[in-house]
């Protein structure tokens, strides 16, 4: 088990001060961030905290996970490596992504 756990269900309105303020009771907490999305600033509803030691990290996972925080029912379990999807993915194939047959047919 590593010292970085998930915490998915988060509110909209929740902070990484809230987060901090949340989880603060289980031991120390080396980084704190509540994901957010790059074009709206708005949260993306989860977030990561890294805590010194295991020990801490697994106290927060049995105590948080099924807790109530701003209104929402949380998520807690060990963050897992993220997955490489690759560039390509994420963007359209093809020259310019109007899709294809159709464009300019009356």
């Amino acid at each position: 088990m590593g010292n970085k756990v998930f915490i998915g269900g988060l509110s909209w309105n929740t902070s990484d001060d809230g987060l901090r303020a949340a989880f603060g009771e289980f031991g120390e907490m080396v980084d704190v961030k509540v994901i957010t999305d790059r074009d709206t600033g708005r949260s993306r509803g989860f977030g990561f905290i890294t805590f010194a030691n295991q020990e801490d990290a697994g106290k927060a996972i049995s105590k948080m996970d099924g807790a109530s925080l701003d209104g929402r029912t949380l998520v807690v379990n060990e963050a897992r490596e993220r997955q490489d999807r690759g560039r390509g993915d994420r963007r359209p194939s093809g020259g310019g992504g109007r899709g294809g047959g159709g464009y300019g047919r009356y």
